[in-house]
């Protein structure tokens, strides 16, 4: 198995391989440029996000600065928006669905160190270069989520469908579907529920008359 491959199937390897590093290197790059261009060039802005994220639908809008590791292992549904400041170190397959909404400062991370220093330190191969050793986990995020600000998810976690992630959360496991969830580390309080509405939507966005 090439250490790419390796990564995607949750195994043990090594960051410093050439693929991997030049990989990293094109998105690094490629999030720096996003954050670049103005908001007003909106065409230019689309182009540069479909080389990073070539699994994004072409809805997606992302308010940038961005950091994006890979962005090839990124899967994302439609109408999705980020705010300032999203980072996704996408070391494992990140999978996002539709209408799903991130507030500024959020960070989905897929690796995992090790937990002994003596795995996790910086070690060297033959010819001295340096290497460390990192496995990493999916991410899910389902449908119809907001995402608050300054939350952090972790890998190994999936997130269902129709769920709110307060502010400054953390979240380190499963939260089921239809819930509110908060806290370090993030638990869900409660389900939401229609007593939560805040008004009638067809009465705030009437449809569109049908043209004849």
């Amino acid at each position: 198995m090439t250490e790419r491959e390796k990564m995607l199937a949750g195994l043990l390897y090594d960051i410093s391989d050439e693929e991997l590093v030049a990989r990293r290197i094109k998105a690094h790059d490629l999030s720096v440029l996003y954050g670049t261009v103005s908001e007003k060039d909106a065409k230019r802005r689309r182009e540069i996000l479909k080389e990073l994220l070539p699994h994004a639908d072409e809805t997606a809008w992302i308010q940038g600065p961005v950091a994006f590791d890979y962005g090839d292992n990124v899967y994302i549904g439609k109408r999705f928006f980020a705010n300032f400041n999203f980072t996704v170190l996408d070391t494992a397959r990140i999978t996002i669905g539709d209408d799903v909404m991130f507030g500024p400062n959020c960070t989905v991370v897929a690796p995992i160190h090790p937990l002994v220093p003596e795995e996790r330190n910086t070690a060297y191969h033959d010819d001295g270069t340096p290497y460390n050793i990192e496995y990493s986990r999916p991410i899910e995020i389902g449908d119809n989520c907001w995402i608050a600000s300054s939350v952090t998810i972790v890998g190994g976690v999936k997130i269902g469908s129709g769920c709110v992630i307060g502010a400054g959360s953390v979240v380190t496991r499963d939260i089921p579907d239809g819930y509110l969830a908060v806290g370090v580390p993030c638990r869900p309080v409660r389900r939401i529920t229609d007593a939560d509405r805040l008004f009638d939507r067809e009465a705030f966005y009437p449809p569109k008359p049908t043209v004849k």
